[in-house]
């Protein structure tokens, strides 16, 4: 049953990597019909991630009342009601409506499926989600391209990746039973809210406050960590394409192309990572991770043109695999089982946050200096996430 309750987490993290790309790939044809400007998307986009910093912080909260289980289930059902939404509307408005319950779902299912892995399974296995988060994400664009190649609408994508939302939250409800943690984990009160509870179960466990979570030693070094980690690896996703052809001088079709490249890069490094974890600890991986970005930066400092340019973007990328699935994985050891969930809430919530400031910023330093800052940026970044990684390390040493 625990090897089954696994294949459904797999079938979860596709999911939810499912609908990221969709605004992206359909937004050319949305915009039009919307009669609004092309940066509108961004409006949407943070209406999303907002949603996703709230859900994130209250997922202590709610997975220790209902259980890891029911919100996911929930969660997935809310952005499957999210994307019926997008799919029936006609104007701007409404779509900024839905967003909200899109942002929410998605952070609560994030921040409960991450720990409950954390908590239950191996490392390896970890890697292998996130990897299906990136098969997800991938799909969820071909989709729509699918779709808008053969003569439908974006609503009709929409669609679609919805009905695979509501098929996949049907299969959650029904294995609600399989929800069941192991003993001895420090989370034994939520289990038995989940299954029921009873008169003489003791007392469930208090959830956190953002100020108790951020007292706890290594915290803030954890947050700083995954804000650091969500910064890089946006900036890169985002800026790469357009540093590769204005700088670079590489065509901007090859420089769409690799700009891919890095994500595939990310997607086949965390499969690869699964296999590594057998030999190497969560800590060992994180460094491993942070000295090929560190590499794949550098070369971008040399003067050996747009070939090798290319090739320290990929690098990038399969650097970035391992670091986030084994952060996330470290978290019960390094502060107990018993504070995880509020931990890990608070970590996608600075992931998100990252995610929203440092692209933009580095889209204003690129404006108004040059985009030649690009792998300067990078490094900034990165050395202060390998000093905030590190420093956590002391402070959580038992």
């Amino acid at each position: 049953m625990f090897h089954l309750l696994l294949v459904i987490i797999y079938l979860a993290f596709i999911s939810l990597g499912l609908p990221d790309g969709l605004l992206g790939a359909a937004w050319p044809s949305m915009y039009q019909e919307f009669q609004v400007p092309v940066s509108y998307a961004g409006i949407i986009s943070m209406i999303i991630a907002g949603g996703t910093i709230v859900s994130s912080l209250q997922s202590d909260r709610l997975t220790l009342r209902f259980g890891p289980g029911r919100v996911t289930a929930v969660s997935v059902a809310m952005t499957a009601a999210a994307l019926f939404g997008f799919s029936v509307t006609r104007s701007f408005l409404p779509l900024c409506f839905w967003a909200v319950p899109y942002g929410l779902g998605a952070g609560s299912v994030d921040a409960a499926l991450n720990n409950y892995v954390a908590l239950h399974y191996a490392s390896r296995h970890m890697s292998w989600l996130h990897c299906m988060w990136g098969v997800g994400a991938s799909a969820g664009p071909y989709i729509m391209g699918y779709v808008l190649s053969g003569g439908g609408i974006w609503n009709t994508g929409y669609r679609c990746i919805g009905l695979l939302q509501i098929a996949l939250t049907a299969i959650l409800f029904l294995s609600l039973p399989l929800w069941r943690d192991r003993p001895g984990n420090g989370r034994d009160s939520a289990t038995r809210q989940e299954e029921g509870g009873g008169a003489g179960d003791p007392a469930p466990a208090v959830p956190l406050s953002l100020m108790q979570i951020i007292a706890i030693p290594g915290a803030r070094e954890v947050m700083v960590t995954f804000f650091c980690y969500c910064a890089l690896e946006q900036t890169a996703g985002l800026w790469a394409a357009s540093y590769l052809a204005l700088h670079e001088g590489v065509s901007t079709e090859a420089a769409a192309f690799f700009a891919s490249l890095f994500f595939i890069g990310i997607t086949a490094g965390r499969a690869a990572s699964g296999f590594l974890t057998l030999r190497f600890n969560d800590t060992q991986m994180i460094r491993l991770g942070l000295a090929l970005i560190l590499a794949g930066i550098l070369i971008f400092f040399l003067p050996l043109g747009g070939n090798a340019a290319l090739a320290g973007l990929i690098i990038i990328g399969l650097g970035c695999a391992p670091v986030y699935p084994c952060v996330i994985h470290s978290t019960p050891a390094l502060f107990g089982a018993d504070r995880s969930q509020a931990i890990i809430g608070v970590q996608m919530a600075s992931a998100y946050v990252g995610t929203c400031l440092m692209p933009p910023l580095f889209g204003l330093l690129a404006n108004h200096i040059s985009i030649s800052l690009f792998p300067f940026y990078l490094f900034v970044i990165l050395v202060l996430m390998f000093l905030m990684h590190e420093r956590l390390l002391k402070k959580t040493r038992r």
